[in-house]
């Protein structure tokens, strides 16, 4: 028997079904101020699906994503969002509050996204820019977290940057990067993933996150060569191509793959627990469905939930 984190799954697309609300950059975080408390519906959904990490919903609360005018700040419409930087504090605040409803079910996970855009390696600051304002997310969420995941990490100096801005709290911390859908062996910026296991020896756990699932096994291989805990989420879009990537546009962009529900998975997921993964989860476009399939099957496996 062998003791399996479980994490949650997808939080973005599964409120953008409950609220209706229309894809844009914002559309997460601006649903904590239209409709208080469904994210912690969601929180608490995934708890009773048989979670025990709750992830805070505060991905895209960065000062990049938030300040009117950015380049990423325009809906699909071509409408542009409103500027709410100046609610940086509040938001995280909210996320924090929403996360709370689960507090007795488990541990809390800090998220924190990359800066500049979701698998954009070419967006993201320099490290020592990048540093800093990882840095400052950080220290807002530690005080009301178990520990810190770095998400959708695309690239070599990113996970540097992430590393160190949550080496500054004392909380432990986990790195999750993002891999190619093609080639799991290689991060979104093309980079070895062989490379990022050597930053990751200094992190908490390893994971590869947002990413399709059959990547995952030639990223698990590769970070079975440290000594660090390490799993895998995956998202169940269909395939971000390059061009896609390239592109920088939203999630409004991509469809959910007809093939993925929560047997499909969790076959998958299954099989990255063969692979020695003992941190699993769903990404964008799973939900409590599967969240709730993946510990059924670990239990009937004779696996500790943990």
């Amino acid at each position: 028997m062998t003791r399996i984190t479980l994490l949650d799954g997808g939080m973005g697309q599964e409120l953008v079904r409950r609220s209706g609300a229309p894809v844009s950059p914002l559309w997460a975080t601006q649903v904590m101020l239209d409709r208080p408390g469904l994210v912690a519906e969601v929180h608490r959904d995934y708890a009773r699906a048989g979670a025990r990490v709750a992830t805070t919903n505060t991905y895209a609360i960065h000062r990049d994503r938030l300040r009117g005018g950015a380049s990423n700040h325009y809906a699909a419409d071509g409408t542009e969002l409103p500027d709410l930087e100046a609610r940086f504090a509040d938001l995280h605040r909210a996320a924090l509050e929403e996360a709370g409803a689960v507090r007795d079910r488990g541990r809390i996970a800090g998220s924190i996204g990359p800066l500049g855009a979701s698998y954009r390696a070419d967006l993201h600051p320099e490290e020592a820019e990048a540093i800093p304002l990882y840095a400052e997310v950080a220290k807002l969420l530690a005080p009301s977290v178990d520990l810190l995941l770095f998400e959708t990490i695309p690239s070599l100096a990113a996970a540097r940057a992430c590393l160190a801005a949550g080496r500054q709290t004392g909380l432990p911390v986990w790195l999750a990067f993002t891999v190619d859908d093609e080639d799991g062996s290689r991060l979104r910026s093309g980079e070895p993933v062989s490379e990022a296991v050597r930053i990751a020896q200094e992190a908490d756990a390893v994971l590869a996150n947002c990413s399709a699932p059959e990547a995952m096994p030639a990223a698990l291989d590769a970070f079975s060569a440290g000594d660090r805990p390490f799993g895998a989420y995956a998202n169940a879009f269909t395939t971000l191509t390059k061009e896609y990537v390239a592109g920088g546009t939203t999630a409004a962009a991509l469809s959910a793959r007809r093939d993925m529900g929560p047997e499909a998975y969790a076959d998958h997921v299954m099989d990255w627990v063969d692979r020695g993964a003992s941190i699993v989860g769903g990404c964008c476009e799973t939900n409590p469905a599967h969240i709730a399939e993946i510990a059924r099957r670990l239990r009937a496996a004779g696996h500790e939930i943990a």
